[in-house]
């Protein structure tokens, strides 16, 4: 039985110092339709998390983290996807509904966007698949995105702006998995590790010949995914698509930092939230309830357990933080631009 309350770590807007992060006890929910009740034990820290709470998106006592690994204590009617006693990995929102997020002891999750984590695989490291693998998965398959057709026999190269980033480590390896060329940037002492995720080709984004270097690689790219979005990224990555016409979906809701891209590049933009079959509003955006993105969603969360214990996909390095007294130090090696290569993930061991 759970306990009738867990600690979670919530927002704080007028702290002392400013905003903060503080404890506070909530009392444990019930599961509704499809959920399940999860107590957690691993939460991945997401640049979305320092990004919310840092602009105040959500107000005060929300609870932020979106990825986690735990054990399902209990579960509501329609769940077939896991049961009790399951030691899962999965994703939700934080912030987005009160009292649910993952920088805590217990939080409600889809059982659709959940996977049973196979014996033997880490579970630090399995918390930080299911945000950065269902967002790479999106933005290749979804038909608002590059809307690439995984039946097709011919398979056209692919650029991955950001090759080393959580994001682009799991679209390369799925590119790659699905049969596609992957050319990749990152900074030079991530080569190798980009190149064994199964990228062909690796530039150092910083090179000044990185677009000519990369046109001489794939002379006809028309796919490119940003998975930086940052404020020139999209714009130097669609200079490599071929003046023809291609299309580069980025990480960026509202499709922001792509003012600059070339005539001939549609662009387009993922949200990992469509996974989820609802509607969301983040600060003047709005996204529709999106049918089909759930369905593509559910169908990655479905192959991962076996991509995981086959050794076909490999989850990020990690860094391990103890306890929630520990996130906001997470949050100021973000800020401070210190995570390079790995993840940052909160040992929940107090909840």
């Amino acid at each position: 039985m759970p306990p009738s309350t867990y600690k979670a770590l919530v927002t704080r807007t007028e702290g002392e110092s400013g905003p903060e992060l503080v404890k506070k006890s909530l009392p444990v929910p019930t599961p509704g339709e499809h959920q399940v009740l999860v107590k957690i034990i691993f939460t991945a820290q997401n640049p979305t998390d320092v990004q919310s709470f840092d602009g105040n998106v959500f107000g005060d006592d929300a609870v932020l983290g979106c990825d986690f690994v735990g054990t399902v204590e209990a579960t509501g009617p329609g769940v077939t996807k896991v049961r009790q006693g399951m030691t899962i990995a999965g994703l939700v929102w934080g912030g987005e509904i009160a009292g649910l997020g993952a920088y805590c002891g217990y939080t409600i999750a889809d059982d659709r966007i959940c996977f049973p984590i196979p014996e033997g695989a880490s579970l630090e490291q399995a918390s930080t698949i299911p945000l950065a693998a269902t967002t790479a998965w999106l933005a290749l398959f979804s038909k608002d995105c590059l809307n690439i057709d995984r039946k097709a026999k011919d398979k056209e190269p692919i650029l991955i702006w950001g090759g080393s980033s959580s994001v682009g480590n799991y679209a390369t390896q799925i590119a790659t998995m699905y049969g596609h060329e992957v050319i990749a940037t990152c900074s030079p002492r991530n080569t190798d590790f980009v190149r064994s995720l199964g990228a062909k080709h690796v530039f150092d984004y910083n090179d000044e010949k990185v677009v000519e270097n990369i046109r001489e690689a794939a002379p006809k790219l028309r796919l490119v995914f940003d998975t930086i979005g940052g404020p020139t990224s999209s714009e130097t990555a669609s200079r490599a698509i071929d003046p023809e016409g291609g299309a580069l979906c980025t990480v960026r809701p509202g499709k922001a930092n792509t003012e600059n891209v070339t005539e001939w590049t549609r662009v387009t933009d993922v949200l990992v939230w469509t996974a989820f079959l609802k509607e969301h509003r983040y600060g003047k955006f709005y996204w529709p309830v999106h049918k089909e993105d759930h369905e593509l969603a559910s169908e990655l969360f479905e192959k991962l357990p076996e991509w995981l214990r086959g050794r076909k996909i490999k989850p990020n390095n990690v860094i391990v933080l103890d306890g929630l007294d520990d996130v906001a130090k997470g949050f100021q090696m973000h800020r401070d631009g210190k995570i390079s290569g790995y993840k940052i993930v909160v040992g929940v061991f107090d909840s």
